[in-house]
């Protein structure tokens, strides 16, 4: 049962104020963002069956473009991790060692945002160019910024909409006191219903949120790349991808979660490689999935 003592309020308070904060500022970003990139883009959006073949070949296309930017992207790419353990650090106090698991985990949420210079360099790479890490940031200069910003700003919503979940699922199973060590923790985790409540409910919602994100930022974020169409016609193409390609989809969200999970379980480090890789897969998985857009046609006089 939750204890509904004065220290709960207080507890579930502060990151409830938090997150409220956070959401309603990514919500005034959300319809600035819309409001200026939509309609600059008329041209349809045409969507092609993506199949088992297609995945493969945008991981082999993924692992070149790694190749070719081995040096660049390592050294771009080593502030994920960094932030991570960093994050990680903070979270292992007694205080805050219920969100460890659920920091490391939702941390992957954040994938497509960081990935987004390197769809970048995919798609220069692609025109014929030899970008440095540097090109990265040229993101900045896309004539979509404004909504390339407010879905990231969208994507960290849901990170902290997942962070506040799982401290609430702790405060109403096992908490809301902070566990008094590391191993009284986990122990009372594994061997009590409570605990096993806790896991339950939170995998449960972690594995929604994580669904979701996969199905948003499936291509919304390298079609806002090539481009310039709005917040909502990127994630409506994205949905109806993942729609039309459910099985597709959820083969891919498995070759990412596999690929993550790896990368964290060596203390991040293998993220050094793992987001890269799949990074720039993900561009080659848009360009298998979208047809090119046709020029449009200039009114006659």
């Amino acid at each position: 049962m939750a204890k509904t003592d004065g220290h709960t309020d207080k507890t579930i308070g502060n990151p409830l104020s938090w997150a409220a904060h956070v959401i309603d500022a990514g919500t005034h970003h959300l319809g600035e963002g819309a409001r200026e990139t939509v309609g600059r883009d008329t041209a349809p959006i045409v969507l092609r069956r993506i199949g088992t073949e297609d995945l493969r070949a945008a991981l082999r296309a993924g692992y070149e473009d790694f190749k070719a930017f081995r040096s660049d992207v390592i050294f771009l790419c080593v502030v994920y991790p960094l932030a991570g353990l960093i994050l990680i650090r903070f979270a292992m106090n007694e205080t805050l060692l219920p969100l460890l698991v659920p920091l490391i985990t939702g941390f992957a949420l954040l994938g497509p945002v960081a990935a987004v210079g390197l769809y970048e360099m995919s798609r220069r790479r692609e025109a014929g160019g030899h970008p440095s890490w540097a090109a990265a940031f040229k993101v900045a200069e896309a004539p979509s910024a404004i909504a390339i910003l407010t879905l990231g700003i969208l994507f960290l919503a849901i990170f902290v909409v997942w962070m506040l979940a799982a401290w609430i699922i702790y405060a109403v199973t096992l908490g809301p006191e902070p566990p008094v060590s590391a191993g009284a923790f986990i122990s009372d985790t594994l061997t009590t219903t409570a605990g096993w409540a806790m896991i339950v409910v939170g995998t449960g919602i972690g594995f929604v949120l994580a669904a979701s994100v996969l199905v948003i930022g499936l291509i919304s974020f390298p079609l806002l790349l090539d481009r310039h169409v709005g917040v909502r016609r990127a994630v409506r193409a994205s949905t109806r991808l993942a729609s039309e390609n459910p099985r597709t989809v959820a083969i891919w969200g498995a070759v990412v979660v596999l690929g993550l999970g790896l990368g964290m379980a060596t203390l991040m480090i293998g993220l050094i490689f793992a987001l890269p890789i799949l990074g720039h897969a993900t561009w080659h998985l848009y360009r298998r999935a979208v047809e090119p857009a046709k020029p449009q046609s200039t009114p006659q006089a």
